[in-house]
């Protein structure tokens, strides 16, 4: 089902989430699908249960729209259930990020450029995983929501100052989306 997507000044968007109980399997099956439905909406490419108002740790990302820029992501596809850093690269990359949560605002990000995360899939597999280039900015900006952070905790700080203004206006309420939002 879609849901709304919470925007800047949501506290639940700055709650570290909850590890998903892997034995609620009904549970987690609806809030994977909410997740896919809502993205799909809302033409992102990912999406993190905070951003749909649940604090759990699940995560997914879809980089099929990307293709014409990074052909690579042709099939880039994942649900990340209580996924786990386990190791990054010392290599930094910076790139433009955006996010459902933050309409209209983007700012260049340095992150790692490639990163191991251990996660359950859909099935509730567990799985090891390397990502690298904008496969793992994607999978790094959704984790990051799962311990109540967002892109723009992590700008330089003079980038921060020259979106304060937007960002007070978004949490109140002066914001405009082309998908279902809300601020709570």
């Amino acid at each position: 089902m879609i849901q709304p997507i919470y925007l800047y000044g949501s506290e639940v968007l700055r709650k570290k989430a909850e590890e998903v109980d892997l034995k609620d399997t009904e549970a987690i099956k609806t809030l994977v699908q909410d997740l896919k439905d809502t993205l799909a909406v809302a033409e992102g490419c990912g999406l993190a249960a905070p951003q749909i108002g649940v604090s759990k740790r699940v995560v997914i990302v879809d980089g099929t729209e990307m293709t014409d820029v990074y052909d690579y992501l042709k099939d880039f596809r994942r649900t990340l259930i209580n996924p786990r850093i386990i190791s990054q690269s010392d290599n930094m990359c910076t790139f433009n990020e955006g996010c459902l949560s933050i309409p209209g605002i983007y700012a260049d990000v340095r992150r790692p450029d490639s990163m191991t995360v251990e996660y359950y899939n859909e099935a509730l597999e567990k799985v090891t995983e390397s990502f690298d280039r904008f496969a793992c900015r994607m999978i790094q900006h959704e984790l990051s929501h799962l311990d109540g952070d967002m892109f723009t905790d992590h700008v330089a700080p003079i980038r921060k100052k020259m979106i304060a203004k937007k960002l007070v206006g978004i949490a109140n309420g002066r914001y405009t989306t082309r998908y279902k939002s809300k601020i709570k």
